[in-house]
């Protein structure tokens, strides 16, 4: 199990990438959403197309990469001397545009970072495409912990793939 505050997340592994985003991320997420009554009404059924697209959403498959699991401009320190730190973890093996699109979810780094990543290790084609699919996970996530205030956001990034 995974522990992102009071949630557990199954963390067992699965087959193939977007089976394990499907059924240890986005179906567990969406169900403690839904319980908290804090989903819209059209969100299943979207839900349940994204599902059947995401092994063509996901894009070519990779090696899963050790991905910190909770990556946001709140879990990156700097120090007096400008190195940076991260903290708050919930490390996991996954896709590595998962952190990525984490950092975009709420704000994030200079461009100038991202270019940084591209450097040193290009992401497959259609990469920018995909950033709203990975941003599923933390927004369920944040329904789940925080209630419907973020309700539209998740139905937003459904319509865009279902």
């Amino acid at each position: 199990m995974l522990r992102i505050g009071p949630l557990a997340l199954p963390n067992a592994p699965a087959g193939d990438w977007p089976a394990f985003y499907a059924e240890r991320r986005l179906e567990p997420l969406a169900r403690m959403a839904a319980d908290r009554g804090a989903l819209t009404a059209a969100t299943p059924r979207l839900l349940e197309r994204v599902l059947a697209r995401l092994p063509e959403l996901a894009g070519p498959s990779e090696p899963p990469a050790r991905v910190h699991g909770d990556l946001w401009g709140g879990n990156v320190l700097v120090d007096a001397a400008g190195q940076p730190w991260l903290i708050d973890p919930a490390a996991h093996g996954g896709h590595r545009e998962l952190d990525l699109a984490m950092l975009r979810l709420f704000g994030g780094p200079s461009a100038r970072c991202f270019a940084a990543y591209e450097e040193v290790a290009p992401l497959a084609p259609g990469a920018a495409e995909r950033v709203a699919l990975w941003q599923l996970a933390p927004l369920l996530l944040h329904a789940a912990l925080f209630g419907a205030a973020y309700a539209a956001r998740v139905e937003a990034a459904l319509r865009r793939y279902a």
